[in-house]
């Protein structure tokens, strides 16, 4: 993987295209550079602390020790030339809005921001912050509807719509799923099946499922939900 400079001959670090900014290496922000750092995404980590920094040194592409609400610093790192940051700060709100905020200023194209709070939120909302997540509340909804249904895994895409993992129950086993009424009868769509321990694999009309299968359903999810109860 080639590392991007920090710094070039006139001060500013030359961000690579596929190359991405976390500011706040807590929990979240942390876990979300080592998966980007896993997929092949270079990135460069912002933090407070030099603790922090020090134990992210050598996992990250580049890591460093700056006071994101300052513009200077956001300048002085080039952090501007990135097409895509990440405000992963959680344990000081206003630091959260000012460096969001800034990043505004700098014109970064697509800056997402962690929210604590639904008023926190709101406000980077309000600034214009282009993605706000919830990763607290997401994943407690998530779990949510793991938890009182019978789904192996789920995903909201959006309000009342999701994805989800589920066994294959008997209704629809052995016939062609062209054949079936399950979107009529039931709201969801299969989209893709994984025989036994084989990869997963795209569904049509022509699949026939089997039982052991596993298969991946969208729709409403009030529908999914009820879906994820068949055997």
């Amino acid at each position: 993987m080639a590392r991007f400079a920090l710094f070039g001959d006139d001060s500013r670090r030359i961000a690579e295209a596929d190359s991405v900014a976390v500011i706040g290496l807590g929990r979240f922000g942390s876990s979300l550079a080592e998966e980007l750092m896993a997929s092949g995404t270079e990135v460069l980590g912002i933090d407070s602390s030099e603790e922090i920094v020090q134990s992210y040194n050598g996992i990250l592409t580049q890591v460093v020790r700056a006071d994101s609400t300052k513009e200077e610093a956001l300048r002085q790192l080039a952090v501007d030339q990135f097409d895509r940051v990440v405000v992963a700060i959680g344990d000081d709100v206003q630091a959260s809005i000012l460096t969001s905020a800034l990043l505004l200023q700098l014109k970064v194209p697509v800056v997402w921001a962690k929210a604590v709070s639904e008023q926190h939120g709101r406000i980077l909302e309000q600034l214009g912050v282009h993605h706000v997540i919830f990763p607290e509340k997401d994943m407690g909804r998530r779990v949510a509807h793991l938890v009182r249904g019978a789904a192996m895994d789920y995903l909201e895409i959006d309000r009342g719509y999701a994805l989800a993992k589920v066994a294959a129950p008997s209704l629809i086993r052995g016939v062609a799923l062209g054949a079936t009424t399950l979107r009529k009868t039931h709201g969801v769509t299969v989209t893709a099946f994984k025989p036994g321990d084989e990869v997963w694999q795209n569904a049509d009309n022509q699949t026939v499922l089997a039982e052991g299968d596993k298969i991946l359903i969208v729709g409403p999810t009030d529908k999914v939900e009820a879906f994820a109860q068949l055997r």
